[in-house]
């Protein structure tokens, strides 16, 4: 239980790995249903998950767009803004703006106990996957927001895994509009709204990947 809770319109950088630092994304379709939770677990409504898998087996032409847009869908208000995200084989980040009561909390405890029971399904497994609980980072200013949105949109380049603007799990193509996934939304708007152009953050955030992946950063001393 976290002592102090999260609190509603502030930011958060909210991180955790594999369990023994295994590896929690074995290939594209582990990737493709952690994103799915993202969509699917952010609204107040519960059980959306059951509810697609239910839908597409009785219309399986559906895209996920068509499913949300049922009208008989009473989904209630988003528990977060997702103003980034990046995950990579053995970790993932967030930075998240709580916008409902317990709404990180929330979030990611469906994430983590529906991707985990998934997991454990799809590989033949038991026990826990993460190691511990979530681990988070209250974000106090906006100097710290971008400085931490550099971070995660460019993880996967600091950790010499792919370019940013190319890794294809993580908001950074989004931001640059190579992606139109429309995961972020408003939380994207939060840090464009500092630069003058996509492109000039696009360039703030790849310089300061640069600097991370120099100085060797890591969560903890980038924590500190």
């Amino acid at each position: 239980m976290r002592k102090v809770p999260f609190a509603n319109k502030e930011f958060y950088h909210v991180y955790n790995r594999g369990t023994d630092k295994r590896k929690i994304f074995l290939d594209n379709a582990d990737y493709q249903r952690w994103l799915l939770s993202m969509r699917l677990m952010n609204f107040e409504t519960g059980n959306l998950m059951q509810q697609w898998r239910d839908y597409k087996t009785t219309n399986p032409s559906a895209d996920l767009e068509t499913f949300l847009a049922v009208p008989r869908w009473d989904l209630g208000k988003l528990l977060v803004e997702i103003v980034c995200y990046s995950l990579l084989p053995n970790h993932y980040h967030f930075i998240l703006k709580q916008t409902h009561d317990r709404g990180i909390e929330k979030f990611m405890q469906r994430i983590g106990i529906g991707y985990t029971m998934y997991f454990n399904k799809r590989y033949d497994r038991t026990g826990v996957l993460f190691q511990g609980g979530v681990k988070s980072t209250h974000i106090k200013s906006t100097s710290h927001l971008l400085y931490l949105s550099a971070y995660v949109n460019c993880n996967a380049q600091i950790h010499g895994i792919s370019h940013a603007e190319d890794y294809l799990w993580s908001s950074f193509p989004e931001y640059i509009e190579k992606s139109k996934k429309g995961l972020c939304g408003k939380g994207k708007k939060i840090i464009l709204d500092n630069f003058k152009s996509g492109g000039d953050y696009k360039k703030y955030a790849q310089e300061n990947a640069k600097h991370f992946r120099e100085k060797k950063f890591d969560e903890k001393m980038l924590l500190e």
